[in-house]
């Protein structure tokens, strides 16, 4: 056991490392240094293809024995934006913050995870750290690349922490117990060209297809439950490409996104609106991808031992949410039950995003407690 390992200048060694998606710039190997440091077993792997890939991916493991628990996370990060006061990628201090794209949205919480495993007995039981370089692009080639290669060696946690930086105000006042799921679907109508003067001669796409949307963004999906909010569907584009003032276009597209509760599943919701579009533009067609399912973690034991060590170290009771976004969560619940617990989120994905430093040391304090509990079942 050590405790040789400081989140914040481990923190500050990942920032530097300018892992914009689909790139990893040196970050997968400033997480195995300190990792392989205190004992684990480091996997990397790349998988994909341009352009969404090649994508570097690993998965550490230390222990053989006992409780298996995860932590999971992601070391890419977006695009730093003009117009920061700094480098983004050169990690800065200020007063009591350190800046930099990645400081929240998380490599702080991977570097907060390391250094409490640090602090952790190998004899304790099994931690595994499973993370990618894809979670802020298409995430094709990350955590699913991972789920499968565990699967073909036989490997499954008996519980996993997701770093996503969930705190909103205060850091352990938010964790996510579950997400509501995401699907896209563009819709194209077609018509037929033709000159505005002579409109009998030709068929305009547009109206069926905004009679179409009038009746997709008049369905009420749900009125929401005891843990998620009611489903929203939002028209996100429409477009005809039609640079002419006296041209009825020969199409017409718009593409949907739904954000939906476990109310529902992605394909049953695609089904829907393709019937409600045929019924209005039957001509025109459908393409969906489905980004993740919606899931939930019952509140229970883990949720409850995740709340325990928030409220002993920090003196927060969190909330239990399923709020937000979707994150690789969506993936990782069909391994095993799934909580997401990480740094306050106020500046993930914007300029000048940063961390307090007080908040990486207490963060590592409860890591170190929730997997201390974890192990101990």
């Amino acid at each position: 056991m050590s405790d040789a390992i400081d989140p914040v200048a481990l923190t500050k060694r990942l920032i530097a490392c300018p892992s914009v998606t689909p790139a990893d710039a040196g970050a997968m190997a400033v997480i195995a240094e300190a990792l392989e440091g205190i004992g684990f077993t480091v996997h990397r792997f790349a998988a994909g293809t341009p352009p969404d890939g090649p994508i570097e991916n690993l998965f550490a493991i230390r222990g053989g024995s006992g409780r298996h628990f995860a932590f999971a996370g992601h070391s890419d990060v977006v695009p730093p934006g003009e117009g920061w006061q700094g480098d983004p990628f050169v990690p800065e201090t200020r007063g009591d913050l350190l800046y930099g794209r990645g400081a929240v949205d998380m490599k702080g919480a991977i570097a907060a995870f390391i250094a409490a495993a640090a602090r952790i007995d190998e004899q304790a039981g099994t931690i595994s750290l499973i993370i990618t370089g894809d979670e802020e692009g298409p995430a094709t080639y990350g955590t699913l690349a991972l789920i499968e290669w565990m699967a073909e060696r036989g490997i499954r946690p008996d519980l996993c922490l997701v770093g996503e930086p969930t705190s909103e105000h205060r850091l352990g006042d938010i964790i996510k117990i579950g997400r509501r799921g995401s699907v896209n679907i563009w819709i194209e109508n077609a018509g037929a060209q033709g000159h505005v003067a002579y409109p009998h001669l030709a068929d305009n796409p547009i109206p069926a297809l905004i009679r179409a949307l009038n009746a997709l963004t008049a369905l009420a999906l749900d009125e929401g439950n005891a843990w998620f909010q009611p489903s929203n569907l939002e028209i996100t584009t429409i477009d005809v490409g039609n640079g002419a003032t006296n041209v009825i276009p020969a199409s017409a597209k718009a593409r949907i996104n739904i954000r939906f509760n476990d109310e529902h599943r992605g394909l049953d919701l695609i089904d829907r609106v393709g019937k409600i579009v045929a019924s209005h533009a039957p001509n025109a067609t459908l393409r969906a991808t489905i980004s993740g399912e919606s899931f939930l973690t019952p509140p229970g034991a883990f949720s409850t031992l995740i709340a325990a060590a928030i409220e002993r170290i920090s003196g927060i009771r969190p909330k239990l949410s399923t709020s937000g976004g979707t994150s690789d969560a969506r993936f990782l619940t069909r391994l095993c039950p799934v909580v997401e617990f990480g740094l306050c989120n106020a500046t993930m994905h914007k300029l000048d995003e940063a961390v307090a430093i007080t908040d990486l040391h207490t963060l590592a304090d409860i890591y170190e407690a929730i997997t201390r509990g974890a192990l101990a079942g």
